[in-house]
């Protein structure tokens, strides 16, 4: 009967122990840091979105028509603004919720069918805008239609609500998840105060926005974000409390700031 050695059994034993703890010690550090690389990359993927769509967006007055005078000739027609007629066809959206008094908005998030196929109007990626909140530290790209998709890549324009193309009698409302997988998104939403600027960049120009007030609802609370009578608005929805399943919501109502000159 062939000897085993106590020494080399007492090694053996001890290596498999320190092999299982380092694995648990793995599997540990794994799972406490797959939410902070899992934000990482999603924090990556909006930039790189927004970066994309500045990208798209940077040519010279893309945000409104050009009127060239010659010295010694005549003024040449404007020229059409790029995407003119998806911008119509937002005009056009907007006013026909307003004349119907936003009847499709059947729920504080009955959003989620985008309101445009943008690839129809030549616009590939999705992003139909960026939104900046220096006070949060935020700048998101915005997705037409609150799927689960779209509110993982950044944030989203709920359907039925108008188009973040400013105009009156509009109130355009986007969310945002509060925090998701590590990437803050509308996390510190809380931070927000009445005066507080907020940026909504489309393909056409930059509007500017104060926060007027802020609230929280109930899910299904739609009256509150509505179209208010002569105001151009911008609305902006997450969950409240932060982590609580998404109990109520946190509003944060803004109103146009119109540029002098």
């Amino acid at each position: 009967m062939k000897h085993i050695d106590p020494r080399r059994r007492s090694s053996a034993k001890t290596g498999a122990i320190i092999a299982l703890l380092c694995a648990i010690f793995l599997a540990g550090l794994t799972i406490f840091l797959w939410p902070k690389l899992v934000g990482f990359h999603l924090t990556r993927q909006a930039h790189k979105a927004v970066s994309e769509f500045f990208d798209m967006t940077a040519m010279p007055d893309n945000d409104a028509d050009v009127t060239i005078t010659y010295v010694d000739g005549p003024t040449v027609s404007p020229t059409p603004r790029p995407y003119s007629e998806l911008y119509e066809a937002m005009r056009q959206y907007n006013a026909r919720i307003h004349a119907n008094g936003q009847s499709g908005l059947s729920d504080a998030w009955a959003y989620q069918q985008p309101s445009f196929d943008l690839a129809a109007y030549g616009i590939e990626d999705g992003a139909m805008g960026v939104i900046s909140i220096p006070k949060m530290d935020v700048e998101l790209p915005i997705y037409l239609g609150a799927t689960y998709d779209n509110m993982a890549a950044g944030a989203v324009h709920l359907s039925q609500t108008s188009l973040p193309i400013g105009g009156e009698n509009t109130n355009c409302v986007i969310a945002a998840h509060r925090g998701w997988y590590g990437a803050p998104y509308f996390r510190y939403i809380d931070l927000l105060e009445a005066g507080d600027e907020v940026y909504v960049t489309n393909l056409w120009e930059t509007l500017t926005y104060k926060v007027t007030s802020i609230k929280v609802i109930e899910p299904n609370d739609i009256d509150e974000i509505l179209i208010q009578q002569g105001r151009d608005m911008l609305t902006l929805l997450t969950c409240h409390p932060y982590a609580s399943g998404g109990r109520y919501r946190y509003v944060a109502f803004c109103d146009r700031v119109m540029s002098v000159g």
